[in-house]
C-alpha cells in the first residue's frame, strides 16, 4: 500500500470527515430488529391500505347511488306535483262553485329543497294567501288539496277529523258529494258532528254516556 505517498488531508476533507462522524453518532445504536419491525409495519400498512381502498370504493358507490336517487326523486316529485296541481285546479272550483287555485314551487331550480305555495281565489274575491282566508275557506281549500292527492294515488283509507266543522250548509253538501265520489277508490273515516255528513256514511260509530263517567259505543249500519 502506498498510503505514505498520499497527500495529507486538507481542512475541507477533515471537515467532511467530522460531519460524517456526527451523522453516524446521531443515528444512534444499530437496531438489529429493524427488518422484523419493518415487515410488521409493512403488513399493517397493507391491511390499512386495503381497508382505505374498500372505504374509498364504497364511498364512490354511495355517491353514485345518491346522485341516482336524487335524479329519480326530482323526476317523480315533479311528475306528482304537476299531476296533483292539475287535479287541484279542477277540484277547487267544484267545491267552491267557482274561483280558481293552483300550486307553485318556491324554488324551481332546487326540487329537493323547494317548498310548495298554495294560491287560491274563491269566487267573488281577490287572489289572496291561504292564511288570510276564513276558517271555512281554509278547510275547503285543504280538502280540495287532499282530494287532488287522492285522485292521483289513493291510500287504503283517509281519516278526516271534524273537517266540516267550519263549513256552512252549502259547503257541507259539496264536501259530502266529493267524499261520496272519492270513497269509490278509498275508504273514509270521518269524525263529525254534522248530521248531513252522518247521513252520507255507510256505517256510524257513536260514543254516548248514559251514565256519568261511563262511555258506551253505538254502532249503526246505515244500509
Amino acid at each position: 500500500h502506498d498510503y505514505h505517498l498520499m497527500a495529507r488531508p486538507d481542512a475541507e476533507l477533515l471537515g467532511n470527515l467530522e460531519e460524517l462522524r456526527r451523522k453516524v453518532q446521531s443515528m444512534g445504536e444499530i437496531n438489529l430488529t429493524a427488518i422484523e419491525e419493518y415487515d410488521e409495519l409493512d403488513e399493517r400498512y397493507q391491511f390499512l391500505k386495503e381497508q382505505s381502498d374498500d372505504l374509498t370504493h364504497a364511498l364512490a358507490q354511495l355517491e353514485k347511488a345518491i346522485v341516482k336517487i336524487n335524479r329519480t326523486t326530482k323526476k317523480r316529485f315533479l311528475e306528482a306535483f304537476e299531476a296533483i296541481n292539475e287535479h287541484f285546479q279542477k277540484v277547487f272550483p267544484r267545491l267552491f262553485r267557482g274561483g280558481k287555485a293552483w300550486l307553485a314551487l318556491t324554488d324551481k331550480n332546487d326540487l329537493l329543497e323547494t317548498g310548495v305555495e298554495i294560491y287560491a281565489q274563491p269566487p267573488g274575491k281577490k287572489l289572496q294567501s291561504v292564511n288570510l282566508m276564513s276558517g271555512g275557506e281554509q278547510a275547503l281549500t285543504a280538502v280540495s288539496l287532499i282530494f287532488a292527492i287522492f285522485l292521483i294515488k289513493p291510500s287504503p283509507f283517509c281519516l278526516l277529523d271534524e273537517v266540516d266543522a267550519p263549513l256552512d250548509e252549502s259547503n257541507v253538501g259539496r264536501f259530502n258529494d266529493m267524499i261520496k265520489d272519492v270513497s269509490k277508490i278509498s275508504q273514509f273515516i270521518v269524525i263529525t258532528h254534522n248530521k248531513k255528513t252522518m247521513e252520507q256514511a255507510d256505517q256510524l260509530y257513536g260514543i254516548t254516556m248514559e251514565e256519568p263517567g261511563i262511555s258506551k259505543t253505538v254502532n249503526v249500519r246505515m244500509s
